[in-house]
C-alpha cells in the first residue's frame, strides 16, 4: 500500500525524536563516564584542554614576542595539531609546514601576477591549491594551503616580509602545539580498546533487555522500528573499537610518555574479541530487522504465536543477562573471569532447547518459519557470547540442528 504524505509525516517526527532521544542520552553517558573514571571521554576532555591551552600559548608568544600584527597563523596552528596522538601530531606537523608554507608563497606570487588585484589572485591560487588539498599524503592538512592563501589575499599581507611572519607564526605554533601534546600529559591510549569494548557490549545488552521487555508486553511497528534504529547505531561502536585498536598501537610510537605510563594499563583484548561482538552486532541487527518485519507485516510475515513470542522473550531475558556479564568482565579485565558466564549460557542454551523441540509441534508453516528465523538469529547469537568451555557443558552442541 502507497504510504500517505499524512502517514509519513509523524513517522519522521518519531524518528527525530529517537535519535534526538539517543544522542542527549549518550551525551549524557559520556558526560557521566568522563567524571568518574579514565577512558576515551576523560581522553578526549583532557586533550580538547591541552588544545586550548596551548592555543593561548602560541598566541601570546606570537603577539608579543614577534609582535606580529595578526598572530593568527600560531595559535591555529597549534590547536589542529594537539591530536590523539603523538605520532599523528609529529605527522601533522609536517605536513601543515610544508601546505602553509606552499599556499603562502603560492597566494603571494599570485598577488604579485594580479598586481595586488583580490578576485583574479585568488583565481590563479586557490583552484591548483584545493587539487593539491586532495594528494593523499597531505591528509586532512591538504586544505590548509587554499585556506592560508585566503588569509594572505584578503588581508593583502603578500610582501615577503609578511610572509616570512605567516611562516614563523605557523613554526611557532607547530612548535608548542606539538610540545604540549608530547610533554604534557602525552596520550598513550592502551585502555580505549577496552572502554569502547564495554560501552558497545552495554550497549547490546541493554538492546536485547528492551526487546525481551517489549516482547512481554502488546507490541508493534514502532517499538519494532525502534529496536531496528538501536541496533543500527551499533555499528558504530564496531567502528569506534576498530579505531581506538588502531589508535592504541600508534600512541606508543615516538612517544616519551610510553615508558612512565604504558606498565601502569592493561593491556587491551585481543582481536578475536573485536570480531566476536562485531558478529553479535551483526546478528542482532538481523533479528531486530526481522521482528521489523514480522510488526509491519512485510513480504507477508506472520506474527509467531503468542506462547512462543512469550517463551522467545524469556530467552532473549536470558541472553541479556549472558551479555551484560560478558560486558561486565571487559570492564574488570584484570579480575581473573575472563570468561564468565558458564551458568547464563547453560541456562540460555536449554531455554533454546525447548524452544527448537516445541516449534515442530506448530501447525502453521508461515508461522513456523518466521519462529524458526528467529531462533537461527537467538542461536547465532549464543554461539558468539557463549564461551568455548560453558558451551561444552551445556547443550549448546545439541543446538546445532536446524531451527526450522
Amino acid at each position: 500500500m502507497r504510504q500517505t504524505k499524512g502517514s509519513a509525516v509523524p513517522k519522521l517526527m518519531g524518528k527525530i525524536r529517537r535519535q534526538s532521544g539517543y544522542e542527549f542520552a549518550a551525551v549524557r553517558r559520556s558526560t557521566g563516564r568522563a567524571l568518574r573514571h579514565s577512558g576515551p571521554e576523560r581522553a578526549t576532555a583532557v586533550q580538547a584542554l591541552k588544545a586550548a591551552g596551548a592555543a593561548m600559548a602560541a598566541w601570546a608568544l606570537a603577539a608579543f614576542w614577534i609582535e606580529s600584527p595578526m598572530a593568527l597563523m600560531a595559535p591555529w596552528t597549534a590547536l589542529v595539531l594537539v591530536d590523539t596522538t603523538v605520532y599523528r601530531s609529529l605527522r601533522a606537523c609536517v605536513q601543515q609546514m610544508v601546505i602553509i608554507s606552499v599556499g603562502a608563497v603560492w597566494a603571494s606570487a599570485a598577488m604579485y601576477l594580479t598586481r595586488g588585484s583580490t578576485l583574479p589572485a585568488m583565481a590563479v591560487s586557490l583552484p591548483p591549491l584545493m587539487l593539491i588539498a586532495g594528494y593523499r599524503r597531505l591528509g586532512a592538512q591538504g586544505v590548509y594551503g587554499a585556506t592560508t592563501a585566503l588569509f594572505v589575499i584578503a588581508y593583502g599581507s603578500y610582501q615577503p616580509g609578511q610572509i616570512g611572519h605567516r611562516l614563523l607564526e605557523t613554526l611557532i605554533g607547530a612548535v608548542i602545539g606539538l610540545s604540549v601534546n608530547a610533554f604534557v600529559l602525552p596520550p598513550v591510549r592502551l585502555n580505549d580498546v577496552g572502554a569502547n569494548l564495554h560501552s558497545l557490549a552495554m550497549e547490546c545488552a541493554g538492546l536485547l533487555r528492551a526487546i525481551a521487555d517489549g516482547l512481554e508486553e502488546p507490541w508493534g511497528p514502532s517499538q519494532a522500528e525502534a529496536w531496528e534504529d538501536r541496533a543500527t547505531r551499533l555499528h558504530r561502536g564496531v567502528r569506534a573499537v576498530s579505531e581506538a585498536r588502531h589508535k592504541t598501537v600508534e600512541s606508543v610510537r615516538l612517544n616519551p610518555g610510553r615508558r612512565l605510563r604504558r606498565p601502569h594499563r592493561t593491556p587491551p583484548p585481543t582481536p578475536d574479541t573485536d570480531r566476536r561482538w562485531q558478529s553479535v552486532v551483526h546478528h542482532l541487527t538481523a533479528l531486530t530487522r526481522t521482528l521489523s518485519g514480522v510488526a509491519a507485516r512485510s513480504h507477508g510475515l506472520s506474527a509467531p504465536p503468542d506462547r512462543f513470542t512469550n517463551d522467545y522473550a524469556a530467552l532473549t531475558h536470558a541472553v541479556s543477562r549472558l551479555c551484560q556479564e560478558q560486558a561486565e568482565a571487559l570492564a574488570c579485565p584484570g579480575s581473573g573471569n575472563a570468561e564468565p558466564g558458564h551458568g547464563q549460557a547453560a541456562e540460555a542454551w536449554r531455554q533454546y532447547e525447548q524452544m527448537l523441540g516445541r516449534l515442530q509441534t506448530q501447525a502453521d508453516p508461515a508461522r513456523t518459519v518466521v519462529s524458526g528465523g528467529l531462533l537461527v538469529e537467538i542461536r547465532q547469537l549464543l554461539l558468539s557470547l557463549t564461551p568455548a568451555q560453558a558451551r561444552d557443558v551445556s547443550s549448546g552442541p545439541r543446538g546445532a540442528r536446524p531451527a526450522a
